[in-house]
């Protein structure tokens, strides 16, 4: 038997839903029949629109809000990722520092103190999602690598937050692999587990009046005089206000769709492993790890002991595709076992029980955005990028203060503004096929091409 086909036979058997689907509710809530009129609709049930039904309802205690969601809420991205809470709203330090180097500084204590008050949210309501900060291992393979992982190190100085460099045995003691040469240790970063939070926030979302309808997915949107319609196959929604929570789906407003791409991210995990087996890899602590390349894995542990392997392929396919058969790639999870094997060599005949595919609204600035349309009436955040399990939070916040039009630190903030478009259909496969190759070619050769470096000049970028 083949390499390739003896890793294909460590997955084939792996169940397609995630690892994290068996703590959503087992029930949906009864979908939308007639018509209903509404103070506030959200549109979407994962967590921007959970957060944002909390916070209305916090906001404006007498109004009925009513949360759309097209099938289960979290079965789309909210319960597909790796449940790595950043304490970052910028998708880290080093892309606000490129991008926005004026309010880097507000960027990071706003990506911090948003952490700690998620963290404090969760106490609040009284909902177990293992949120726990066990801190993240960032590891670096190549000599130009290592040598981002100083710089970054310097920049968290900076800024006042704590990091160790790790090489030889200090590395090896969080993670002895040698696949990696150094690793740069943040302690305050959080992980969660996220089918819980989804849960936790949505029986705390009912458990406060907000009225939920799955398994309703809405079709149009329109203005109707001082309301908005939202149309659906069982019903229509009218609303003095409405947010669009939809994410990684094509948006309701036109104007949007070109604002984002869907990528397609692919994760493994193991069977749960033994003590002997984790302390063969160094990785005895309750960390998360990614490493510093630009085609990346994520990787943690779970509460019964497997590791979960994410990442690495970005795939984007043309006409910005979204077709659900498109969440089962085997050659990803062929390509994810063979670079599981080489940093967890003593892991090499480890089957994996799960294997499912995920979607990720990318935006050009790889950080989320925040807005209005219909005279105000609509708001919306998108765009998270990979980093939206703790920055989710933050845009609902954000996208409630437009709606509301209130200016606030949060308002002001450059960030939130709308990025440049994704060129239209060839251009946009086009443009995301070099991007990728040539970031794959850095990977190898520690040298960016002209066109990267063309669209760093222009504050594009490309990530998953």
């Amino acid at each position: 038997m083949s390499d390739a086909a003896s890793r294909a036979a460590r997955f084939r058997e792996a169940e397609r839903d995630p690892v994290w689907f068996a703590a959503l509710p087992a029930r949906p809530c009864t979908a939308l029949d007639g018509d209903v009129e509404a103070d506030l609709a959200i549109v979407g049930g994962g967590f921007t629109g959970l957060w944002t039904a909390l916070d209305a309802r916090r906001r404006w205690p007498e109004a009925r809000i009513v949360m759309l969601e097209a099938a289960r809420c979290g079965q789309a991205a909210s319960a597909r990722n790796g449940g790595f809470c950043a304490p970052s709203i910028s998708h880290g330090v080093g892309n606000a520092l490129a991008r926005w180097p004026d309010e880097a500084a507000t960027l990071i204590r706003l990506g911090r103190e948003n952490l700690d008050a998620m963290e404090a949210d969760l106490e609040r309501l009284g909902i177990d999602a293992d949120f726990a900060r066990p801190g993240k291992l960032t590891v670096a393979a190549r000599p130009w690598q290592v040598a981002g992982l100083r710089e970054m190190a310097g920049s968290y100085a900076r800024f006042g937050i704590e990091c160790r460099l790790l090489e030889g045995r200090a590395l090896a003691e969080r993670l002895d692999s040698p696949a990696y040469a150094a690793g740069l240790f943040e302690p305050n970063y959080a992980l969660v587990h996220p089918g819980k939070l989804v849960a936790g926030l949505r029986d705390a979302a009912l458990s406060q009046g907000v009225e939920l309808f799955e398994e309703t997915a809405v079709t149009a949107l329109a203005r109707e005089g001082e309301r908005i319609r939202l149309t659906t196959p069982t019903g229509t929604m009218r609303a003095a206000r409405v947010m669009l929570a939809t994410n990684a789906a094509e948006p309701l407003l036109r104007g949007l769709r070109r604002a984002i791409v869907p990528i397609f991210d692919y994760t493994l995990v193991t069977a749960p492993l033994s003590e002997a087996q984790l302390a063969r890899t160094g990785w005895t602590g309750g960390h998360g790890i990614a490493d510093s390349g630009n085609q990346f894995h994520y990787s943690r542990k779970t509460a019964d002991n497997r590791i979960l392997w994410g990442g690495f392929d970005a795939v984007y396919h043309k006409g910005s595709r979204r077709d659900a058969t498109l969440l089962n790639r085997p050659e990803s999870y062929e390509r994810l076992a063979a670079n599981f094997d080489r940093v967890f060599p003593s892991l090499s005949d480890v089957r994996f029980e799960y294997a499912w595919g995920g979607i990720i609204d990318t935006s050009a600035r790889t950080t989320f955005f925040a807005g209005t349309a219909h005279g105000g009436r609509v708001g919306y955040a998108m765009g998270f990028t990979g980093q939206g399990v703790s920055a989710t939070r933050f845009g609902a916040l954000t996208a409630l203060d437009l709606l509301e039009g209130r200016e606030t630190e949060r308002t002001a903030l450059r960030m939130i503004r709308r990025p440049v478009r994704f060129p239209p259909e060839p251009g946009r496969s086009l443009a995301i096929r070099l991007a990728q190759r040539d970031l794959a070619r850095e990977d190898r050769t520690g040298r960016r091409s002209l066109f990267l470096r063309a669209m760093d000049r222009f504050g594009i970028g490309f990530d998953s």
